[in-house]
């Protein structure tokens, strides 16, 4: 599957704006990840975006990620793909043996509290969240309560990186994209 294929694939199944930018979200920090292990970033890239896909049509834990798998199967996506997709979601029993299967849990509730974390700074940009910031929003259990802490942290570890290192590479990968995660910040007057 291409990044575009890919791409078409997120669109078709997913009208939120809110959710597509998390995809692209998920998608630089696993394209981020895959320079890093020198792995195949299209790859990467493409489990990223692709990975809740399904999600806006099919919420429950009974139904997402499995119709979504059961979707890539039948449009002939690979294995490795939807493994590691199915992997993202603890209740589905898939063990995190790969790399990208461990990058993808990792990534995905970090990249959602790093939006969460530059919505809250004056000029809702990226260019203002550092790791810092969002270590210290992360203690505050009040503060986007419905992200695993947890998550964040057994993410990094499952992957074998320091906390602090892995949230900077999130926050320097989605910057690269800030503009169209709408996080570019206000423009100066």
């Amino acid at each position: 599957m291409t990044r575009s294929e890919a791409w078409c694939l997120l669109t078709e199944f997913t009208q939120s704006e809110s959710l597509r930018k998390h995809a692209l979200a998920v998608e630089a920090c696993m394209r981020a990840y895959a320079r890093k292990f020198g792995e195949d970033e299209e790859r990467w890239s493409v489990v990223g975006l692709i990975h809740d896909f399904d999600y806006e049509k099919f919420p429950s834990a009974e139904e997402h990620p499995y119709k979504g798998n059961q979707i890539l199967t039948e449009r002939g996506v690979d294995e490795g793909i939807r493994r590691a997709i199915m992997s993202h979601a603890d209740y589905t029993g898939v063990t995190r043996d790969s790399k990208l299967e461990k990058a993808l849990f990792a990534c995905d509730e970090l990249a959602g509290f790093i939006t969460a974390t530059a919505l809250i700074k004056p000029g809702k940009s990226l260019a203002e969240v550092d790791a810092r910031s969002v270590r210290k929003r992360m203690k505050d259990k009040a503060f986007a309560r419905a992200v695993s802490r947890d998550d964040i942290i057994n993410g990094a570890a499952g992957l074998g990186v320091d906390l602090d290192e892995h949230i900077a590479l999130c926050i320097e990968a989605m910057q690269g994209v800030a503009k169209e995660l709408g996080l570019e910040g206000k423009a100066e007057p």
